[in-house]
């Protein structure tokens, strides 16, 4: 099967729109019990611009913080490595970013909408509470009557649990599906909370997986969940347990969102080297064999943990966290198609995905180059 990474990151208040695109392809699984795909990325990466006024920012940097709460950019970057990220425009919501990626990463495989057989959309950050993100992207895009649906709740751990839903079902029937890893964090947290609103950034990814052949391959998936930590990363208003209401509008509690931070450090460290470690067992190889580790772009204190709890050395992990900030679900596939337009991967390579989020959630894939 083959598969197709754009993504998407948007600059605030009628910006600039960056677009990443990756072509991955991968053959059809000979046997349910060993599955498997190919990747291959061959595109450029596009770019354009989009009018605005005077004050449209591309990028929403430490110094423009300072606007909005008391911070500083030494502040920021001794914590989080994040120097600068992106936010979507006033006039744009999720499916805006989630179809510009679908759109492009179509086109640059050669299909149509109408070529696409389910989709499959990873948000914490949906179009609406009802419907789901995925039906509205379906009717956008002008797709066929085919199943759509979001895996939400998950976090940053989306894509990489998507993805694997994806290729399972391609196992049981060959066909075309349309993964997207989307976030517009921007609007939903507190601007004024210093803690939180740093860290994160809007972007959207897609990926395109068929059943025709390429140069890489999923060599397998790993993926888990401890419900009994729901509790360290959580936005608990807004569901039947703590309703949306006119007490939480007043407090701000809507938009709060509840972290114990070191909590989330150790399990984010633990979990995500784990689940490579896990993977590559499966798949009997060890992390001295790994060209790349990838991990979710959360912040540089967590990647840097993850490194070395692995062993790897700094020329062995992929970070982009200081340019776009944690963009959730879109993290993982941005970060891939960024190593392999900068050479960071080539042929031969095998490179290891990992993710973390709300849940508590992890997974990991070895992909063979």
């Amino acid at each position: 099967m083959w598969i197709q990474f754009v993504c998407v990151h948007t600059g605030i208040l009628g910006c600039d729109l960056q677009t990443a695109i990756c072509d991955v392809m991968s053959p059809a699984m000979s046997k349910l019990t060993t599955p498997s795909m190919t990747t291959s990325v061959m595109a450029a990466a596009a770019g354009g611009h989009r009018a605005g006024g005077s004050t449209a920012r591309v990028r929403f940097g430490n110094h423009d913080w300072s606007e909005f709460i008391d911070t500083t950019d030494e502040w920021i970057t001794s914590r989080t490595g994040i120097q600068e990220r992106r936010f979507a425009a006033d006039d744009e919501a999720t499916v805006d970013l989630a179809a510009h990626a679908a759109e492009t990463a179509l086109a640059d495989a050669g299909l149509e909408a109408a070529d696409i057989d389910e989709i499959i959309v990873a948000t914490d950050t949906p179009e609406a509470y009802t419907p789901d993100t995925a039906s509205f992207l379906q009717h956008r895009l002008g797709c066929r009557e085919v199943p759509a649906y979001d895996l939400g709740g998950s976090g940053c751990a989306g894509f990489v649990q998507a993805l694997d839903v994806a290729r399972a079902r391609m196992m049981l029937e060959p066909k075309r599906v349309l993964v997207v890893g989307v976030e517009l964090i921007s609007r939903l947290m507190s601007w004024e909370d210093r803690s939180f609103c740093v860290l994160f950034g809007d972007a959207a990814g897609a990926v395109v997986l068929g059943p025709e052949g390429g140069q890489a391959e999923i060599l397998d998936v790993v993926a888990g969940t401890d419900g009994s930590k729901t509790d360290i990363l959580t936005l608990k208003t807004g569901g039947t347990r703590h309703p949306f209401n006119e007490e939480s509008l007043a407090s701000g509690a809507y938009h709060r969102l509840d972290m114990d931070g070191r909590r989330v450090f150790r399990e984010a460290v633990h979990r995500m080297s784990g689940a490579i470690t896990d993977v590559l067992k499966r798949v009997d190889r060890s992390v001295s064999d790994v060209s790349l580790v990838i991990p979710h772009q959360a912040n540089k204190r967590i990647i840097d943990a993850v490194r070395n709890q692995l062993g790897v050395t700094e020329d062995r992990l992929y970070v982009n966290v200081h340019d776009y900030g944690n963009t959730g679900s879109a993290t993982v596939p941005f970060a891939l198609w960024e190593a392999k337009e900068t050479g960071r991967i080539t042929e031969g390579d095998l490179v290891a995905l990992t993710a973390f989020g709300a849940g508590f959630h992890w997974a990991a894939a070895a992909v063979q180059f």
